[in-house]
């Protein structure tokens, strides 16, 4: 594999998690999952997200990057790494959330701990509709998830949108999951993992007709 750090993105529901634990599998690669069940203020943010959005931030901005600490290890490269988060694009999710004071703050400590956070080498961006993450959002009944409303979702999906319409800081591969089911049906996945080891750089689609 010529990429050793392959990252899976996206908003909520888009399927990310399933999709890093198949190309770990499949690839013989790390895994490194978002480990959201053990933020306590998670489930107060969904409740109130006003109140509770600069804890839940910084909560996960120190845990992703005690995850990442590991990859800046030669020896831990001997093998690929995928994830679901990509560090980088956390401030997408503070402009979103945090009013200007707060963001303000958050900035400073991002602007400082951000030379020790790694560069993927290949991200795959999952698209979908917003009633599609909603429905994916309902249909998996995580209690805490179910005061998500469209509106955040629309917002977040739009958010990512104009993240990775400007990045250019590794090969990018945009998949529209809304045909496709790489959990069930393996044909889907086969096809994806050919164009992730045939990517080099660049930007590139990923779409079933």
């Amino acid at each position: 594999m010529k990429h050793r750090f392959i990252v899976v993105e996206g908003p909520i529901g888009c399927g990310k998690t399933s999709l890093a634990k198949l190309l770990s599998a499949r690839l013989g690669a790390s895994l490194l999952l978002e480990d959201a069940q053990s933020n306590p203020f998670l489930p107060l943010f969904y409740r109130d997200m006003k109140r509770h959005a600069l804890s839940t931030q910084l909560f996960f901005l120190f845990q992703r990057l005690q995850q990442l600490e590991g990859l800046r290890q030669p020896d831990l490269f001997e093998k690929p790494t995928v994830a679901d988060f990509a560090l980088q694009k956390d401030p997408l999710f503070a402009r979103l959330t945090l009013n200007d004071a707060e963001f303000g703050l958050y900035s400073r400590i991002w602007e400082h701990v951000r030379p020790q956070v790694p560069a993927p080498d290949l991200v795959i961006y999952l698209q979908a509709k917003t009633d599609t993450l909603l429905e994916r959002v309902r249909r998996r009944g995580e209690p805490m998830e179910s005061t998500i409303s469209e509106e955040y979702l629309r917002s977040l999906s739009e958010a990512y949108t104009r993240y990775f319409y400007e990045y250019d800081e590794s090969a990018l591969l945009v998949v529209n999951s809304e045909r496709l089911n790489f959990v069930d049906v393996p044909d889907h996945f086969d096809l994806l993992v050919e164009r992730v080891k045939a990517i080099r750089g660049g930007r590139e689609f990923f779409n079933r007709a």
